[in-house]
């Protein structure tokens, strides 16, 4: 009964499907997904499968004893999505291999780690395991700061994300594609905002940049997608600011849906704020080839954005920034391009589910947590010790190639791929290494 790779998570949701795919099809099959707890209905309203048919999808709801073993036989267990330690707690005892994966500890303030309740609850559950066959995938940039303030996983932290469906174009045709249609047969540049309307998303962010555009005298069209509980508010604000005419709500949209504007967008702005984890749809409006502009403290963007080449980043709490990048971009369509261009190919040859899978599978061959012969790869290994050849930024900080794709003029960010070992960067060194100028 016993299975290569077992991962363990709250649900399988449409996010973590295709990397799940690529791992059931590197390991012949021998690939388990156990679902700890039934989808919230929310969650199905929003488009969200109660129980997607999987080969690999088991449920622990239906099955405890089945998948209990599962998780203590496996040669890997892959857990994360859920905080009830019991799950692995046997197979900790027993000092088995687990690759933890995780997003950030201190989303609100790390001044939250001087709780000492706090603190003997992360010894217990990470700190102990310092020195055992733990490791721990980071779903975002700054997950490793908050672990490495808690003294875990030390030299074992590896970059790590959400990896949604991979969608491939001829490029240049989609590109040529894009803009708002403005109702003359001409298309004028097209902004996209999509989220839930809650705080942390800041959706007004996106209504002041508009009214900031229309100040400069710009011609555009941007899309709010999304429903919440600021949704009035935001209608409101759009009113009064008189930006109907180039302002639009069209309410909450099913995946599909959103991903067809997205493919019509030449902008994607992001302007949620250090409270979002990661932001998935980072990586489907890169991969439909938009120009994003992103809030730095969000956990995907440093790890995804190479400020000036394929994606702005604006410190958070400047939106003065948010504004200036937007009109770069509306004013450039050349740049707007160019960057959506190297936005595509950003996820279609980096982070997307096929390459972060073979990449973690070669990460486990490499620290002898699984055979080569388990697997459909070649007899290749990862790298232990170090980052890429191509990384812009090694982990103790000093700097390495760069990119040869820059734009004239351009700024680079991180460069990690998945399963790169993650350097640990605190929150005010972030900025600065994500958009210092290169010479």
């Amino acid at each position: 009964m016993s299975k290569t790779c077992v991962m363990v998570s709250n649900y399988l949701n449409h996010h973590q499907i295709p990397f799940c795919n690529a791992m059931y099809r590197l390991l012949k099959g021998s690939f388990v997904f156990i679902q700890t707890e039934p989808v919230e209905e929310e969650r199905v309203r929003m488009g969200w499968k109660e129980t997607p048919e999987e080969p690999y999808l088991k449920l622990f709801y239906e099955e405890p004893e089945a998948c209990g073993e599962l998780i203590r036989e496996a040669e890997v267990v892959i857990f994360g999505g859920t905080e009830d330690e019991s799950y692995i707690e046997k197979r900790l005892e027993s000092g088995k291999p687990v690759i933890r994966n995780s997003e950030r500890l201190y989303r609100t303030g790390q001044w939250k780690a001087i709780s000492p309740r706090g603190l003997r609850k992360k010894y217990h559950d990470h700190t102990r395991y310092r020195k055992a066959q733990v490791y721990l995938l980071c779903s975002g940039a700054y997950v490793p700061s908050d672990f490495h303030i808690v003294r875990a996983y030390p030299d074992k932290m590896f970059c790590w994300g959400y990896f949604p469906e991979t969608r491939h174009y001829d490029i240049m045709t989609l590109l040529g594609e894009k803009g708002f249609e403005a109702g003359d047969s001409e298309r004028i540049p097209y902004l996209l905002w999509t989220a839930r309307m809650i705080e942390c998303k800041r959706p007004e962010l996106a209504v002041e940049t508009a009214e900031y555009l229309r100040s400069k005298g710009l011609r555009f069209h941007m899309d709010l997608v999304g429903g919440g509980e600021l949704l009035e508010r935001t209608a409101a604000m759009i009113r009064e600011k008189n930006l109907e005419a180039c302002v639009s709500l069209p309410g909450f949209m099913k995946p599909e849906q959103v991903r067809e504007r997205m493919e019509k967008a030449d902008i994607f702005l992001f302007t949620s704020d250090r409270i979002e984890g990661w932001g998935a749809v980072v990586n489907e409006s890169m991969n439909s080839g938009c120009a994003v502009v992103a809030g730095h403290m969000a956990g995907s963007v440093p790890y995804l954005i190479r400020h000036g080449e394929n994606g702005f980043i604006f410190r958070e709490g400047h939106k003065e920034d948010l504004f200036t990048l937007t009109e770069r971009l509306v004013r450039d369509e050349e740049l707007c391009r160019r960057m959506g261009e190297n936005a595509y190919r950003t996820i279609t040859e980096c982070w997307n589910a096929e390459n972060a899978a073979e990449r973690l599978v070669r990460r486990c061959i490499a620290l002898r947590l699984m055979s080569q012969e388990m697997t459909v790869l070649s007899a290749e290994t990862a790298d232990e010790g170090h980052l890429s050849a191509d990384t812009v930024l090694i982990a103790d900080g000093t700097d390495g190639p760069a990119s040869s794709t820059a734009v004239p003029g351009s700024r680079v960010g991180l460069g990690l791929r998945p399963c790169d070992p993650a350097p640990v960067i605190s929150e005010r060194a972030m900025y600065r290494r994500l958009t210092r100028i290169r010479d």
